[in-house]
């Protein structure tokens, strides 16, 4: 099989032409498998598709078109109705984001820890990450005051830089070039904005000199961190 090892990017498929050489082909939208309605996801054309297999052959087929180019997956889920952002709530994403982000970080912690005893290995991780986790019981997980987040910001703020710049380079990933691009926001992104409706205008504003692209400096800034 020509295609066995021939890899094709999103939207396309390796097919074998007459003389068996493998080239990548766009993806009939109507042919990608069934879905489950958990994976729908919404494009940015505010077009629910069944899957990304159906919204990246979609892409696909309007290569070198405007409309193509703009097409992206916006978030999971079948679209809906996002309400409108507001100045107040934009101000305060900051506060509830840079908190969400900390306890991800310390699950992510906890899950390791519990890893290592099942395995009977010993669990070894940065300095920061411990520190954060040791201190951590001074909030519960769950719903905050805004000004319960914003007090514990102001007095516990070396807590909150490691989680913030810890994100960023999760994301950053194709390529390591510390900067995010539309695609590398898209694994956070796609997952919160049914839940957090002031995500897209938090990330827009995130983009100072509107380039298109979130450096490690404006995605700090965003997120009130001064280093």
């Amino acid at each position: 099989d020509p295609c066995r090892n021939f890899h094709c990017k999103r939207g396309k498929v390796c097919h074998a032409d007459k003389q068996g050489k493998p080239r990548c082909i766009c993806q009939d939208p109507a042919a990608c498998p069934s879905t489950k309605d958990y994976e729908h996801v919404c494009g940015t054309d505010n077009k629910t598709y069944d899957g990304t297999c159906q919204l990246f052959g979609t892409k696909c087929q309007l290569e070198g078109t405007k409309i193509g180019r703009q097409l992206h997956i916006d978030y999971m889920g079948s679209c809906k109705y996002i309400p409108h952002c507001t100045d107040y709530e934009v101000d305060q994403f900051p506060l509830r984001m840079r908190d969400w982000l900390k306890n991800i970080l310390m699950q992510y912690y906890e899950r390791q820890i519990f890893i290592s005893k099942q395995k009977k290995y010993h669990f070894l991780c940065c300095v920061q990450v411990k520190k954060i986790y040791q201190n951590d019981k001074r909030l519960v997980a769950g719903d905050h005051a805004v000004e319960l987040l914003l007090h514990d910001f102001e007095k516990n703020y070396h807590m909150y830089v490691y989680p913030v710049h810890w994100q960023f380079h999760q994301l950053d990933q194709h390529p390591v070039d510390r900067l995010l691009t539309h695609s590398e926001l898209v694994p956070l992104r796609a997952s919160l904005v049914p839940m957090e409706h002031c995500i897209t205008r938090f990330f827009q504003e995130c983009d100072g000199d509107q380039d298109k692209l979130i450096a490690l400096k404006e995605w700090c800034h965003c997120f009130g961190i001064k280093e």
